[in-house]
């Protein structure tokens, strides 16, 4: 998505089409009652999370208006109560440091070290699972989580969709911590 708006401006190619995240899309389809999604199934459970706000798509594509498109969708699937922020959050969020080629690029001890910034921000939420709406950022904030025995766990945020939406199938829980693994079975 950034390459593409930056290359488009780069060299001034006109277009006739919306570059949109499929977060404003999911966003948008909440509130037009076409992704039927609620936090029913984590009212007694009560299991808390927090979000990484990705590079890409917060910092560098669209800002903080996408960052709060995102904690609609979080706030709706998990529970507004369930749902504590990091600190620094949005625009200002820490980097996961494990996108732009660095979780390929041969040098984990080193991103683990520069990770450690994003770990000990995901720990001081208390959350048991951080949602990483980008596959660079669950990628490396479920390693750090592993390698530094975090005890949270990592889940794409249409994992929670597919959640509420009780079609989530068995096969697709594999990396779910036990107290999310049955849910809706």
């Amino acid at each position: 998505m950034f390459a593409v708006r930056a290359g488009l401006k780069k060299f001034d190619i006109p277009y006739n089409f919306e570059i949109k995240s499929i977060i404003a899309c999911y966003a948008d389809w909440i509130r037009e009652g076409r992704l039927k999604v609620n936090a029913d199934w984590n009212k007694d459970l009560k299991i808390r999370f927090t979000v990484q706000d990705p590079c890409q798509i917060i910092r560098k594509s669209f800002g903080d208006p996408m960052a709060e498109e995102l904690r609609f969708v979080v706030k709706t699937v998990v529970g507004e109560e369930n749902f504590v922020d990091m600190s620094p959050n949005r625009s200002n969020n820490y980097c996961c440091g494990g996108g732009g080629g660095f979780l390929q690029a041969g040098f984990p001890d080193q991103r683990r070290q520069y990770g450690l910034y994003k770990f000990n921000q995901i720990k001081q939420t208390g959350a048991a699972y951080c949602i990483t709406p980008c596959h660079n950022c669950h990628a490396q904030i479920h390693d750090l989580s592993e390698h530094y025995n975090g005890g949270y766990h990592t889940v794409h945020l249409w994992t929670l969709i597919c959640l509420s939406l009780g079609i989530l199938d068995e096969t697709e829980r594999a990396y779910l911590g036990p107290d999310l693994a049955g849910v809706g079975l």
